[in-house]
């Protein structure tokens, strides 16, 4: 009977990755749009221009959240289809929008779960330097203060980034993502200003909501030293733990750097345009902390990575189509590190989840038992951690659908719900059955 009775079921999606609609009904361009249009971008050229048709679909998807039994739905505002330039004019139809789907959501007694920035900048504001730019914090802060003015009356909790280690690493280190920069001034200078733009927003939003609960969400990669006896593997995985995960951890919890890391990557020069000192403001009070966790990493030192470690792929266990390794116990000692270092309020999974080459539905379902094996062991890892005093507060499985999986375009599938993308038709995965029963199992002994 680990979880308790107010513990919040649920799914999630973005909106780049399903709502479609190109840049009909006064949509700006985002820079997915942009970076999903240029060749060699994307798998197969893929682009999110119609994707799960969301934007007209919304109401046949939040009655199939409902049948799914969820009780709150994440999901995130599009900036360029409420503020096309990112700043200055108010796109009437884009808020209009959000509203009609707060509004099924509230119909169908699932609590929306809304989160500010998830990855689609928009083009206009890339164009003025996007996140390397200072103004861009400002930027946000208009942003929030629209949205929970607009939205606040029926939305309470409030997510200002997703992910800041992918906005700022994946999208302008590695350059996976958009805007496809491999410039590490500039990630580490997107880093600083996106954290500093999520301090900036949450008291806009307590301010405008006052009975909001405001956090953020961080990606968590569990590490482990490839051999666990050798000292410089043991360093290695540290070093990547705090690059990772205690990079963004830090500035929320403590207002500071890693002092290790702040002093490597200052004598790399990778912070030359920026004043570390400022991430004191970063640090402001959140109700929970939202920890999106798929996968583990397990590192060995490298001599000639400039980072020092590189990952190590474990044969022998079972591995998603991503070739992410399945491993529900870094959940568990993720969930424990952070309870005892950082002492979160609480703490919701906002995602967890995983892609495989499901096959397609025969007699109305989908076949996929790895997933079901996945949800079941990480759900499992949750209730142990909530046994042992973590203040984990919710799940949101992801994703309630397939849909555009950024650089990987349609070419993997996390839904527990199977889209065609031709006809757009929905049709239940075994997952979602498997959620559905494990949510009234545990709503019942609760």
């Amino acid at each position: 009977m680990a979880f308790p009775k107010d513990f919040v079921w649920g799914t999630a999606t973005s909106s780049y990755q399903i709502e479609g609609g190109g840049l009909d009904y006064g949509r700006g361009e985002c820079i997915w749009h942009r970076f999903s249009h240029t060749p060699g971008k994307v798998y197969n050229g893929d682009t999110g221009d119609i994707a799960c048709d969301h934007i007209h679909r919304y109401p046949q998807d939040v009655a199939m959240m409902a049948e799914l039994g969820i009780d709150s739905y994440r999901f995130s505002v599009s900036w360029p289809r409420v503020i096309p330039a990112g700043t200055g004019t108010i796109n009437q139809q884009g808020l209009d929008f959000y509203k009609r789907l707060i509004e099924s959501l509230q119909e169908a007694n699932i609590t929306p779960y809304l989160t500010l920035y998830h990855w689609d900048l928009p083009q206009a504001l890339q164009d003025k330097g996007g996140w390397e730019n200072p103004d861009s914090v400002q930027w946000f802060m208009e942003y929030a203060d629209l949205i929970s003015r607009e939205l606040g009356s029926d939305v309470k909790d409030w997510i200002t980034h997703n992910e800041p280690f992918v906005v700022s690493m994946v999208s302008n280190l590695f350059g996976v993502h958009a805007p496809g920069q491999q410039d590490p001034v500039a990630a580490y200078t997107v880093a600083h200003h996106v954290l500093l733009s999520h301090g900036a927003a949450v008291p806009i939003i307590r301010q405008n909501v006052p009975d909001a609960e405001v956090g953020i969400t961080l990606d968590q990669t569990y590490s482990m030293p490839y051999r666990p006896d050798n000292h410089e593997d043991q360093i290695a995985a540290r070093r990547f733990a705090a690059f990772h995960n205690d990079w963004f951890l830090e500035p929320v919890f403590r207002g500071t750097y890693p002092a290790d890391a702040l002093k490597e990557l200052d004598q790399r020069g990778a912070l030359s345009k920026i004043d570390p000192t400022e991430i004191s403001k970063a640090q402001v009070p959140i109700d929970f902390l939202g920890i999106n966790y798929y996968t583990r990493y397990v590192i060995k030192a490298s001599e000639t990575d400039p980072s020092g470690f590189e990952q190590v792929r474990v044969d022998g266990t079972e591995h998603t189509a991503l070739d992410w390794e399945v491993y529900p116990d870094g959940l568990l000692h993720t969930l424990l590190y952070l309870h005892n270092a950082y002492y979160p309020t609480k703490i919701y999974i906002t995602e967890n989840g995983c892609s495989y080459d499901d096959p397609l539905p025969i007699n109305g379902v989908v076949d996929d038992p790895k997933r079901v094996d996945y949800y079941r062991q990480h759900i499992d890892a949750i209730e142990k951690a909530i046994e042992l005093g973590v203040p984990v507060a919710g799940y949101f499985a992801w994703s309630l659908m397939d849909n555009f999986e950024w650089a990987e375009g349609y070419n993997r599938r996390f839904g527990l719900y199977h889209v065609d993308f031709e006809t757009q038709e929905r049709t239940p995965k075994k997952s979602a059955l498997y959620y559905q029963e494990r949510i009234s199992q545990e709503r019942a002994k609760a």
